[in-house]
């Protein structure tokens, strides 16, 4: 690996090893996964505190995920031409200042204002601490990133749910403990060492733009369809998800919706690394049909009002999601070489949070007009006619 040279930040005297390097990164991606999660289980909270109809949750939600593509588009590789390490501590200042928005909030604009700092910073984040784990280590690199996700969602959501409902002062002790973590990972990163050597045009890589290798692009088209699919239930459970737990069962206790949100996750999680040592053709081919089968469950239990079968079939989901994730990343990565890793990860990413916001904001409008279980029920069918069609596609492939 290269080292840092003139151009860049400054390289501390002392560096940390490669393995602590490798580490801390991805104990700092999973912080920002689980700021962004943060927030799901205080929705209810804030629908009463502001007034807030679900439209303005999905806005709300929207627009983080908006300014997360924004900056997977502008700054997404940057740290190709900068270095790796002034990228992650100016995200992880940005995600400081955003939990200290969080922590003041008093309206529903401050809250849309604190989302679109984080979700840029997150973005920011999520390219450039991705390619850092591919660069110093390599071999377990994917696995890793795709764990990353899963398991900082699962402690937000799950950990904001406990919070909010035994803890004082919720809405700003989520985001207390999460600026305290996002100082400390910096301080510890400042001493990582560099792993790329910077270059010119930066501020050229700042021009809106999806950066794919030509030979990864076939890759990235074949999975496109299960990508959407899976992204798109994601979506939904971190936007809606705790409303329709309400509404469908009439439990109202935000420990509950939280769980179910968080089932989704840790089942995704460990999907990934027990099929970790599989062919990403395998893990698509088990993982599409999972996602299909739990998605249908999920269903079933909102129509029947019971939480037990929604929590099953989200589990069920979860595997399937994790799957899809995993063997997804596992398929397009590998057609990348050191110095487009943090572009082609910023497409990949561009295209599920797409998925992630796009159909969640729509839904989020059509709720209040047809019901949220029925507007559940058609996103679920959308889900699964998609998962489907991609699972066609891929038998036929061969």
């Amino acid at each position: 690996m290269s080292t840092c040279i003139a151009g860049s930040a400054p390289q501390p005297r002392a560096s940390l090893s490669y393995r602590t390097t490798t580490l801390a990164a991805v104990i700092t991606a999973m912080t920002f996964a689980a700021s962004g999660a943060a927030p799901t289980p205080l929705y209810h909270q804030y629908q009463e505190t502001f007034g807030l109809t679900p439209f303005m949750l999905t806005v709300i939600f929207g627009v983080y995920v908006l300014s997360l593509l924004g900056a997977l588009l502008t700054v997404g590789s940057l740290s190709d031409y900068i270095g790796r390490r002034p990228a992650i501590l100016a995200a992880l200042s940005l995600n400081v200042a955003a939990m200290v928005m969080f922590i003041s909030a008093d309206s529903a604009t401050t809250l849309i204002a604190a989302r679109a700092l984080q979700g840029f910073a997150t973005g920011l984040a999520t390219a450039t601490l991705g390619a850092a784990i591919m660069d110093t280590d390599r071999s377990r690199g994917p696995v890793l990133n795709s764990i990353t996700a899963f398991i900082g969602l699962t402690v937000g959501s799950l950990g904001g749910g406990v919070l909010v409902t035994y803890a004082p002062a919720p809405q700003q002790l989520v985001y207390a403990v999460l600026l305290v973590m996002s100082a400390a990972e910096a301080l510890v990163l400042w001493y990582m060492p560099e792993t790329v050597t910077p270059k010119p045009g930066s501020l050229a890589s700042l021009q809106p733009h999806v950066s794919v290798p030509a030979r990864a692009r076939r890759a990235l088209v074949q999975v496109t369809p299960v990508t959407i699919a899976s992204w798109a239930l994601g979506g939904f459970y971190f936007s809606l998800m705790p409303s329709l737990v309400r509404v469908a069962t009439g439990v109202t206790s935000p420990i509950v919706g939280g769980l179910v949100v968080s089932a989704l996750t840790f089942s995704g999680a460990i999907a990934v690394l027990s099929l970790r040592n599989a062919s990403a053709r395998r893990i698509l081919s088990g993982g599409i049909p999972a996602l299909v089968t739990g998605v249908a469950i999920t269903l079933a239990g909102v129509q029947m009002q019971r939480v037990s079968l929604m929590l099953i079939g989200t589990i069920v989901a979860g595997i399937g999601f994790g799957a899809a994730f995993s063997g997804s990343m596992r398929t397009v990565m590998p057609h990348a070489e050191a110095h487009e890793r943090a572009g082609l990860l910023s497409a990949f990413y561009v295209e599920g949070y797409l998925s992630f916001s796009l159909p969640a904001i729509l839904t989020g409008l059509v709720a209040p007009i047809a019901g949220l279980p029925l507007a559940a029920d058609v996103y679920g069918a959308v889900v699964i006619v998609l998962a489907l069609g991609s699972l066609l596609a891929m038998l036929r492939s061969g």
